[in-house]
């Protein structure tokens, strides 16, 4: 049974500026700053947490379904995704709104400072889950960022019908009370977060650490070039990254992470090894201009993946590498 991805779907505008921000940005002017980077170039991609991670799993042989709501504009990414055996079919198309654009610029250090239009995005709330599982059985549904009432209504579809999801809020738990989050969380089969995206849900929500892992049965936290930390009731894990060749581009990292980790661990790989696989693809994301611009070469996947993990970790994801 398939993966249902329900997140954003987006045009992502990425621009490169070759100095840092931290340069421009003084500590008592920030009350009133106002700033203009001179970038070097921009680059007009597919994008949106549905889309990348969709994509991602697309290329690892998964086909996944894409949930979410786009404007008329979104015909040449449906292609694009439906090449990379992306089922579309839960995706629904606004009469009145683009799809949503994110507008984003990357310093030399990496940091970036961008801009969100929900457009079409709005209207995701409109999207059944239930009704889409009458018609596509679902193994699991990762409900992303996207429009609040959306990610609300799919999490409570998911629990009333017993349809495992993974719980991402990541951008919106800025925007999201505690009483909201916890609706969120409550029951995931997965709680995905980054670093400070799990410092924020604790102060939101008012829970510890050990109240939050007693709602969900797998948390998983990112930590960047510190790897990934995966706890369960039974066990708590460490996972290492992949060395980077480069760092060209970190939109769209954590989203081929949670693609390369569900894809393997529903596959059937430990949760080690299906840690291993997604820190595989964010590296390859990161290597890239684009979240979407990547590509698998399967002899050089199980090489870097025997040179991080070792011969074993190659040997129990060859399988699930798309040949």
């Amino acid at each position: 049974m398939p993966i249902a991805v329900s997140a954003s779907i987006a045009t992502d505008h990425l621009m490169t500026f070759p100095g840092r921000f931290a340069e421009s940005l003084l500590a008592d002017q920030l009350d009133h700053v106002s700033l203009s980077f001179l970038v070097d170039d921009l680059v007009v991609r597919p994008g949106g947490v549905a889309g990348n991670i969709a994509y991602a799993m697309g290329v690892l042989g998964a086909a996944p379904l894409l949930v979410g709501a786009v404007g008329a504009d979104f015909a040449d990414y449906r292609m694009r995704l439906e090449q990379h055996g992306v089922d579309c079919s839960g995706v629904l198309v606004s009469e009145r709104a683009h799809t949503a654009r994110f507008v984003c610029t990357t310093d030399q250090d990496m940091a970036q400072i961008a801009s969100f239009y929900p457009g079409a995005m709005t209207e995701a709330r409109d999207i059944s889950i239930t009704a889409l599982a009458e018609t596509v059985p679902l193994d699991l549904v990762l409900i992303g960022s996207n429009d609040p009432e959306a990610m609300l209504r799919h999490t409570a579809e998911c629990r009333a019908a017993g349809i495992r999801f993974a719980a991402d809020p990541s951008q919106q738990l800025a925007l999201l009370d505690g009483e909201r989050i916890v609706r969120l969380i409550e029951g995931a089969a997965y709680l995905f977060t980054n670093e400070y995206e799990w410092g924020l849900l604790r102060s939101k929500t008012g829970l510890s650490e050990s109240e939050i892992d007693d709602q969900v049965a797998l948390r998983v936290t990112t930590l960047g070039a510190g790897g990934v930390q995966i706890v369960t009731p039974d066990e708590q894990l460490e996972v290492r990254v992949v060395p980077e060749r480069s760092k060209v581009d970190p939109t769209g990292v954590g989203d081929a992470f949670r693609a390369g980790i569900l894809t393997a661990h529903i596959g059937g790989a430990s949760l080690e090894r299906a840690a291993q696989l997604g820190s595989l693809v964010a590296v390859l994301v990161l290597e890239t201009s684009g979240p979407q611009g990547w590509t698998l070469d399967r002899d050089d996947a199980l090489a870097r993946l025997t040179d991080a993990y070792g011969a074993d970790a190659a040997a129990d994801l060859e399988a699930l590498l798309a040949g």
